[in-house]
């Protein structure tokens, strides 16, 4: 009899057992939401041992649109570590690069060119999404296709990158060509999070100290968390095209916890006939579901 109850004790205090009105709660609650919504919507939320806690539309092929910078920014502080280059090199902007009429706060601070520390390169890109920044740091890469084998020999598999943003821009159907799953995305947060031999401990610390101060998406991820809990995340966007539709408005990151442990949380929306304010309340309201299942905390 003893034995029977403390086998019955084991079993639930198992995580799936211990969580799975949580998780019911949390899946019946972001169905609801999305049950309405006009689009595609990807969504992976994992504990912070990759654990899944739900997924929906979690393997679809997403736009990525401006979150592939956060993969660029590991990719250049991977050949950092390997000699290449430096967080101090400078890297000359010309009047050339600045001449593409995309989203870029280095154009609208030096609009003649500058010299800038790769570091500042990299944080212009990743923290105010800076277009100019990016094309840079990838031609830096060898392209598009360097890119794409980079993430793919580090273990994220799910992603194509065909096009930098000027030519990704050009032509709105692009963007469904430099695609991830909300799954892989958050494959590779974890990837170069937990950094199992892939970036320097200096190159890790960079890397996400610049996630953290991410400017962009306020009232996305973060919206959905007290104000005092840190994110680390990258947002992208796509606007609109003539017929009102949103090709993609993302956000990815690590919410950590005030307990000390952290999540995982990927939300794509794609094709959307939804206002610019539903699509990041889509986020916020996912976000906000999230933390409440983690903490049993409203906001």
């Amino acid at each position: 009899m003893r034995s029977y109850l403390l086998v019955a004790i084991i079993v639930c205090l198992l995580p799936w057992c211990v969580h799975s009105k949580p998780i019911d709660t949390l899946k019946a609650d972001i169905e609801l939401l999305l049950d309405s919504k006009r689009a595609k919507v990807g969504v992976s939320i994992w504990d912070q041992n990759a654990e899944p806690v739900f997924s929906f539309n979690g393997d679809s092929k997403l736009p990525m649109q401006s979150v592939f910078k956060f993969h660029i920014a590991a990719a250049v502080l991977s050949e950092v570590d390997k000699g290449k280059w430096s967080l101090e090199d400078k890297i000359k902007i010309t009047p050339n690069d600045l001449d593409n009429g995309l989203w870029s706060p280095i154009r609208k601070k030096y609009p003649t060119g500058t010299e800038l520390t790769l570091s500042e390169v990299i944080r212009y890109t990743v923290s105010v999404s800076d277009n100019v920044g990016c094309d840079i740091l990838l031609s830096m890469l060898g392209g598009p296709k360097k890119l794409e084998d980079y993430l793919h020999q580090s273990g994220i598999k799910d992603i194509a990158v065909i096009y930098n943003e000027e030519n990704m821009q050009k032509v709105w159907q692009r963007q469904y060509e430099n695609w991830t799953t909300a799954n892989a995305a958050n494959t590779a947060l974890r990837q170069f999070y937990i950094n199992k031999n892939l970036l320097s401990d200096k190159s890790h610390q960079f890397l996400w100290d610049v996630m953290k101060g991410s400017k962009t998406g306020r009232k996305t991820i973060r919206a959905g968390v007290p104000k005092d809990i840190q994110v680390a995340h990258k947002t992208g966007h796509s606007g609109k095209n003539a017929y009102g539709v949103t090709g993609a408005q993302n956000d990815i990151g690590i919410v950590f916890l005030p307990s000390g442990q952290h999540y995982y949380i990927s939300v794509l929306v794609s094709d959307s006939y939804e206002t610019s304010e539903t699509n990041q309340n889509i986020i916020a309201k996912i976000s906000e579901l999230t933390w409440q299942f983690f903490t049993n905390k409203t906001l």
